[in-house]
């Protein structure tokens, strides 16, 4: 067991938390005037089997907690690996409920719980029991009825990102010679977009941690730490992307640093090279965010795409011999 300590804030918990790969559900339920209300859900388990109990849990401040409260039944609809579409209708905080059941077939359930169709798998349940838990409700439910409809691989939540999405990213990056490149690419593509929402979206809470680190990194180019300056370029671009403040975004970004993670240890377990410092990207990192406080949109996706630049032309020269990890 790893003896690092983390900072117990609920952002480096929450990261943790991700480290454990978790299906996507859909919960669903009907209010006091028989509309239907359902969300996203990750926190779906299993209970019991005598009598057949699950549960799952909603934050307090969600503002469907009120319904859920008051009903006595819900559907717990078990996405497949093709629903990410629907895993980010219902977890979209910008529609109306009558916007996300828009367009997406359903039935009466037990209880009158909307069962969406194509899912893998319902589960139609009474309340058995709520617990308040912190800042969350937890739900049991009592299976009443269920469904299996279909062997496909569900849909799965890992670190941030839908694991389907960053295996098939790995699996291409594995067979692909030319894979480190077209990883540069894809992470500039996506960056530089990134920084042009952060331009317009990001709060000076967001600035004020993008400068801490950086005033990190900054320490441990100094003393050689090539660890640590690795994890802190990491968190540059995760500051980013949540600078930008959009969801579907954030989600490719996250696949990408993934594959960046897998594909740097791999590389250095094959070459066993010494790795690369590129100082030249320091000014970069601090360019893009003095764009970023100015809200120069055009200046931070032009440094960006620099810096960018840089690394894909610093791989290009270290070919198979040598590995930049200065993410």
């Amino acid at each position: 067991m790893s003896t690092t300590q983390q900072d117990p804030t609920a952002k480096s918990f929450r990261h943790a938390l991700g480290c454990f790969p978790t299906g996507v559900a859909v919960i669903t339920t009907s209010d006091a005037q028989d509309q239907p209300v359902g969300l996203t859900c990750n926190s779906f388990s299993s209970v019991s089997l005598d009598p057949p109990l699950v549960l799952w849990s909603l934050r307090n401040n969600s503002k469907s907690i009120d319904i859920f409260r008051q009903t006595e039944q819900f559907t717990i609809n078990v996405l497949s690996h093709r629903q990410d579409g629907l895993s980010g209708r219902f977890a979209s905080s910008s529609k109306t409920m009558a916007q996300k059941f828009e367009g997406v077939p359903y039935a009466a359930g037990w209880g009158g719980s909307p069962v969406l169709a194509d899912c893998i798998a319902n589960f139609q349940c009474s309340v058995f029991a709520r617990h308040e838990a912190g800042d969350h409700v937890v739900f049991i439910g009592q299976v009443q009825d269920f469904e299996q409809s279909s062997d496909e691989d569900a849909l799965v939540f890992y670190k941030g990102a839908y694991m389907m999405l960053a295996q098939s990213l790995r699996a291409l990056a594995v067979k692909s010679n030319d894979s480190e490149a077209e990883l540069v690419q894809a992470r500039a593509a996506v960056h530089v977009s990134l920084v042009r929402l952060a331009c317009e979206a990001a709060q000076p809470a967001d600035f004020e941690a993008i400068e801490q680190n950086l005033r990190a990194l900054d320490l441990y180019a100094a003393d050689g730490d090539m660890v640590h300056r690795t994890e802190a370029a990491i968190t540059f671009f995760k500051q980013l992307t949540t600078a930008a403040h959009n969801e579907m975004l954030a989600v490719v970004a996250q696949s990408l640093t993934t594959i960046l993670e897998y594909t740097v240890s791999e590389h250095l377990a094959r070459s066993q090279a010494p790795t690369i410092y590129l100082p030249a990207l320091t000014p970069l990192r601090w360019q893009v965010l003095s764009c970023l406080r100015a809200r120069d949109a055009d200046g931070a996706a032009a440094a960006m795409s620099e810096y960018f630049g840089l690394v894909a032309s610093s791989r290009a020269a270290a070919a198979m011999a040598l590995s930049t990890v200065d993410a």
